[in-house]
């Protein structure tokens, strides 16, 4: 089984469990109902800016870190270089 397809059926899950707790089909365990009830709908909210969080800490991290992977940074400055001086024979101005 491929990863989309484990993601999808996991998804399938996760998202049927949450629409019967969302209706209280199902009971929330450990939780009495009136805090479920104000806390079950905004659940979607706090996953999507939880991995918007754990998105930009990765692509910060990286950032931060670039530097002590020398040879990715030899070859991207050689890489930005040449489109430099290949947009500069074309005429654009870009420094």
């Amino acid at each position: 089984m491929a990863r989309a397809h484990k993601f999808a059926a996991l998804s399938s899950v996760f998202t049927l469990i949450y629409v019967l707790a969302f209706f209280s089909i199902i009971p929330v365990p450990l939780v009495s109902e009136d805090v479920a009830n104000q806390l079950i709908p905004v659940f979607p909210w706090w996953l999507l800016v939880s991995f918007g969080s754990y998105s930009l800490g990765t692509l910060g991290w990286g950032l931060f870190t670039f530097q002590d992977c020398p040879d990715a940074y030899r070859e991207l400055m050689l890489e930005i270089s040449q489109a430099k001086d290949d947009l500069r024979a074309k005429g654009v101005a870009v420094d």
